[in-house]
């Protein structure tokens, strides 16, 4: 087996795929279904390359996360979903990765998979030519859902593969044959990648999001052919954190609850799904339970309740439809740091508040940042950040708690903002308005700046837009890699320091590395800095530091925020 340089596997399966395994003129919705579950599997099992494909340097690779997170919530969809109507299946699988889709590599998988969709929307079955159609139609809406496409990404090498396969068709052509040209095509135009983006080449590493799709494909056409994957039928639906039971026992008290979600099917035997409104659900719910979320999507509905009482929940809700997921958990039960910070967030939740003019969604990737972003006004905090990307289902959730007529919402993260604007336009029951803050300094400018009193949602968003601009981010972390970047030699361990995506420090000392970040900022032409502290830094750093601008730079004025942060010891606003 050979392996490319950026260690992305050709595989046999690539290098000697056969022209026409076996006679199968038609796909449909059962072998599609197949296929899915073929492609999310391999990709689970070469997700960690995939987020090693990262052009920074930065233990903050997620886009394999992403991309896999986001086909899983298409499979969950899929689950107990038995059909050979294509148009059927596709429909459901796309609407699972439109809500679960995380960062932009995940947004852009769900539109390709929803172009798709609209291509079979009126086949139960496909011949090669409609499936050719389809993918054409799949790269159409991946583009379209960039507003500034760039060449040598996930783009590239879904069209040119789709260009290559397609112009490939011909009357003697079978579903086989096409995705055998299809996978040759991905491969070559990943291994091209570099050449088209300069960010690529120098970083040495091929695009991670083209990677991500072409193992989806290979999976897909692995399954084609009757190839077997390991573990394929073992793919979880969700992520797994490890749980530690230790905390209850036998004469624990039940204190917080449970937290209940599922998914429910309104069943046409019950109710008329299409007329049916879930603020029944909803006002049940707030006579036993609380931090409630019921939001409706076609005929299901996402239900979230913190009850005593999960089995009355259960109970009602099974008058109307039927259960395609329950997940039931004791909120006593202590999970690991991270997650019981944000559990107890959620504990402080409470139900939707009535209805209002404006309400603001910011996304925090530390406890810290949540709340200094509650205290400056924020209504709802969505957890995330680098690594940990919020799906567009949960943006969909914040929304409803809000519940505001207009709802600004902070992404704070430049991987996040596709996935906010996706859970916008799926939004109903307000205008969502994005403020495209790609990093914790623009959002906290932003946010600190809130002022509804012109009552003019576009003028709210000018201002909100032009305190971004006030402001400059730069960041600490941990180099993965050695590399050469920006002109700035980097080894495997060393401390880095950059502004967006430009390299400016590499040193062996944090400390020193913050330093030289800070004087690569600006230095005499700073008057303000606010230092957001992650988990990594020590207070004696913290310390050592503001002691050092106090005589570096006396005329600065300097503010520290346990932000508590992963990835980033120190994160540096600037005015």
């Amino acid at each position: 087996m050979k392996e490319t340089d950026n260690n992305v596997s050709r595989d046999a399966s690539v290098q000697n795929m056969p022209a026409n395994t076996h006679p199968d003129e038609f796909l449909d919705g059962e072998m599609f279904s197949n296929m899915v579950r073929g492609g999310a599997a391999q990709l689970r099992a070469n997700a960690e390359e995939v987020n090693n494909l990262n052009v920074f340097p930065v233990p903050d690779g997620d886009t394999g996360d992403n991309m896999r997170m986001t086909i899983e919530g298409g499979v969950a969809a899929l689950d107990g979903v038995h059909s050979k109507d294509l148009a059927a299946v596709t429909q459901k699988l796309s609407k699972g990765m439109l809500l679960g889709a995380r960062g932009n590599s995940g947004v852009i998988l769900s539109q390709f998979f929803a172009g798709m969709t609209k291509g079979f929307a009126k086949h139960q079955r496909a011949n090669a030519e409609v499936v050719g159609v389809a993918m054409q139609e799949g790269v159409k809406q991946a583009y379209a859902s960039v507003i500034t496409p760039t060449e040598g990404t996930i783009l590239t090498v879904a069209r040119e593969a789709v260009e290559y396969a397609v112009g490939r068709i011909t009357a003697a052509s079978t579903i086989t044959s096409l995705f055998s040209d299809l996978i040759k095509e991905m491969y070559n135009s990943l291994q091209r990648t570099p050449e088209l983006l300069s960010a690529l080449k120098e970083a040495n590493v091929i695009d991670s999001g083209g990677a991500g799709l072409f193992y989806i494909m290979q999976g897909a056409y692995k399954i084609l052919v009757g190839e077997e994957i390991k573990n394929q039928d073992d793919l979880p639906l969700v992520q797994s954190p490890t749980v530690d039971f230790s905390s209850f026992g036998a004469d624990s008290e039940m204190t917080f609850g449970y937290c209940t979600e599922l998914l429910l099917q309104l069943m046409n035997a019950k109710v008329n799904p299409d007329t049916f409104d879930e603020k029944i659900i909803t006002e049940y719910l707030q006579t036993i339970g609380d931090s409630i979320v019921a939001f409706k999507t076609d005929s299901i509905i996402k239900v979230h309740v913190h009850t005593q009482t999960p089995e009355k929940v259960l109970e009602f809700c099974r008058r109307y439809g039927e259960f395609l997921t329950i997940k039931i958990e004791n909120m006593s039960v202590q999970h690991s740091q991270v997650l019981t910070e944000e559990k107890s967030d959620e504990q402080r939740e409470v139900p939707s508040a009535p209805s209002k003019d404006f309400g603001t969604v910011a996304v925090a990737s530390g406890a810290g940042i949540a709340d200094l972003f509650k205290q400056l006004g924020v209504d709802e905090i969505v957890h995330g950040g680098q690594t940990q990307n919020p799906s567009a289902q949960d943006f969909l959730a914040a929304f409803k708690k809000v519940n505001a007529k207009n709802i600004f919402v902070f992404p704070n993260n430049g991987n996040i903002v596709m996935a906010a604007k996706q859970a916008a336009q799926i939004y109903d029951a307000g205008t969502v308005y994005v403020i495209e803050s790609k990093n914790l300094g623009q959002g906290y400018a932003a946010i600190s700046s809130l002022n509804f009193q012109s009552g003019d949602p576009a003028q709210i968003t000018e201002m909100l837009t032009e305190a971004m601009s006030l402001v400059t981010t730069g960041c600490i972390s941990t180099a993965v890699r050695s590399a050469d970047l920006n002109g700035v030699h980097i080894e495997c361990g060393d401390y880095i320091g950059f502004v967006g995506k430009e390299m400016l420090v590499s040193e062996k000392d944090k400390l020193t590395a913050a330093k030289a970040l800070i004087e690569k900022m600006g230095g005499d032409e700073m008057y303000l800095i606010t230092a957001f502290t992650g988990s990594e830094a020590a207070p004696e750093e913290t310390e050592a530091l503001s002691d050092w601008l106090a005589e570096k730079y006396p005329d600065v004025e300097f503010y520290t925020v346990d932000g508590g942060q992963d990835v980033y010891p120190f994160i540096f606003v600037v005015e």
